[in-house]
C-alpha cells in the first residue's frame, strides 16, 4: 500500500474505499480513527498521507497535477467549522480546531512536502498565523494563495486558502503564469440529482460540501511545484 487516508467520518471512509477499489485514487489504507489517536509509528511505510481525507479530493488533485502516486507528499484540509462564516467562529476555542493534532504528526515525521487548504475567513481569526509559525519553527518554508473555484470554470465562487510547505526552508518563488486545465465541477443542482434516493443524503451533502475542488487543488499544486522546483 502506498497511501494512508485518515477520516473519522464513516461515510467518507466508505467513499474512499470505493474510490480505491475503482483505481481512482492511490491504493492504500483507510483509518477511521480521530486524528488525535493517530501515532507517528502508524504512518511508517506510507508514501502519501492524506488527513481529513473526505471524499479523496487531494489525491485526485495530485493526479490531475501529474504528481506520481509513488512520490512522497502529505495533504490535509483541517475542519473549517471553527473559522467559517457559517459557524459560530470560535476559532482556536473550538474542539474541531485540529491543526495542533496534525502538526504533532508533522513535527515528529517531518514530511518533505505538505499541501493544505482552509476557508479564507480563517486568516482573520489567526489560523494561518498559527500554521505558518509552527511550520517555520520546524524549518519549513510556506507559501499561500487564495484561489476561487471560478479559476477552473467551476460554477461557483468557493474561495479557499491554499498552502504549501517544504522542509528545510526553501522559500517559494511564485510563477506568474497560471496553469488551468478545465474539468467543470458539478453544480449544486447536479449534486441534488446525484444524491436523490441515497438514505444517508445529509452525510452525502456534508461530505460534498467539505470537499476541495480537485481541479483548483491541481492548479495550486502545479504552481507550487514550479515555484519550489519540486
Amino acid at each position: 500500500m502506498t497511501a494512508y487516508y485518515n477520516d473519522k467520518n464513516r461515510y467518507s471512509a466508505e467513499w474512499l474505499l470505493n474510490l480505491i477499489d475503482e483505481g481512482l485514487i492511490p491504493h492504500g489504507y483507510v483509518d477511521e480513527r480521530p486524528i488525535e489517536e493517530v501515532r507517528a509509528i502508524d504512518l511508517k511505510g506510507f508514501t502519501q498521507c492524506h488527513f481529513f481525507a473526505g471524499i479523496g479530493g487531494w489525491p485526485l488533485a495530485l493526479r490531475l497535477a501529474h504528481w506520481p502516486d509513488d512520490r512522497p507528499v502529505w495533504t490535509g484540509s483541517c475542519p473549517c467549522q471553527p473559522f467559517s462564516e457559517a459557524g459560530k467562529r470560535k476559532a482556536k476555542a473550538d474542539a474541531r480546531h485540529l491543526w495542533p493534532a496534525w502538526f504533532r504528526l508533522i513535527s515528529q515525521l517531518r514530511p518533505d512536502i505538505i499541501f493544505g487548504e482552509q476557508v479564507p475567513e480563517a486568516i482573520k481569526l489567526g489560523w494561518l498565523d498559527e500554521v505558518a509559525l509552527d511550520l517555520e519553527e520546524c524549518d519549513y518554508a510556506i507559501g499561500t494563495a487564495v484561489l476561487s473555484a471560478c479559476l477552473v470554470e467551476a460554477r461557483q465562487e468557493r474561495e479557499r486558502l491554499w498552502f504549501v510547505a517544504r522542509a528545510n526552508g526553501f522559500a517559494p518563488k511564485w510563477s506568474s503564469e497560471p496553469w488551468v486545465e478545465c474539468h467543470p465541477w458539478p453544480s449544486d443542482e447536479g449534486m441534488a440529482r446525484v444524491a436523490h434516493g441515497i438514505p444517508e443524503q445529509p452525510l452525502f451533502r456534508s461530505a460534498y460540501g467539505d470537499a476541495i475542488i480537485p481541479t483548483a487543488g491541481a492548479e495550486f499544486i502545479v504552481a507550487a511545484s514550479e515555484a519550489l522546483t519540486l
